[in-house]
């Protein structure tokens, strides 16, 4: 079962892995819409089920996320979840069409829809990839899907399967800014690792549970 908190060490870890796998985000994005990115410090937290819902704007708040299921060493699922509006200016960005919109009626342009899991895509693989170099556990990411809908539609199906055993998630929340515009994108990494996954992640670490 895993704890309500994380240890001081243990977020030291994580936060330091959050660091590494920002600055691989931002270089990566940076590469995408072609300008300099900055990534804020990453916070990392453990929270509960409700509290997830809360961060990201409660249940009834629509939202795009990106979810890649994590296979090999350690399973799992990843979501990266933004505002409707943060969506689809940051697809905007990438695609250089200006008028976007994501709920207006109609189905999304697929060219929103590939850019958004483009952007879920490096911004996972960046984490997903400084998790594994710490560790050394081999970390498959599937095909990244996209999700348009209320917060607790999206998240519910993660959430209720990793329920049957914990109550917590890992997230990890970062900012990303562009140099050309003032617009601050706020996304939300969500990390569920399957049960047995959070402790074989913190053992490689050489970190070791009270709990164990």
């Amino acid at each position: 079962m895993m704890e309500h908190e994380l240890s001081s060490i243990e977020k030291d870890v994580l936060k330091e892995i959050g660091n590494i796998g920002a600055g691989n985000a931002a270089t990566a994005m940076a590469q995408l819409i072609n300008q300099t990115v900055d990534m804020a410090v990453p916070t990392v937290n453990i929270a509960a089920f409700d509290e997830v819902m809360e961060i990201v704007g409660g249940p009834d708040t629509p939202v795009a996320a990106v979810v890649i299921n994590i296979t090999g060493d350690i399973t799992g699922k990843v979501y990266f979840v933004l505002s409707i509006a943060e969506a689809e200016f940051i697809a905007s960005q990438v695609t250089g069409e200006p008028d976007i919109q994501l709920l207006n009626g109609a189905p999304p342009k697929t060219i929103a829809i590939s850019a958004l899991q483009e952007i879920g895509n490096i911004l996972t693989g960046s984490y997903l990839s400084a998790l594994s170099d710490f560790t050394q556990l081999n970390m498959v990411s599937s095909v990244p899907d996209l999700g348009i809908d209320m917060a607790g539609a999206i998240l519910s199906g993660g959430l209720v399967d990793l329920s049957q055993y914990s109550d917590y998630a890992i997230i990890i929340d970062t900012r990303i800014k562009g140099k050309s515009h003032s617009n601050r994108i706020h996304g939300h990494f969500l990390l569920l690792p399957d049960p047995g996954s959070f402790t074989k992640i913190f053992n490689a670490l050489g970190v070791y549970r009270d709990d164990e």
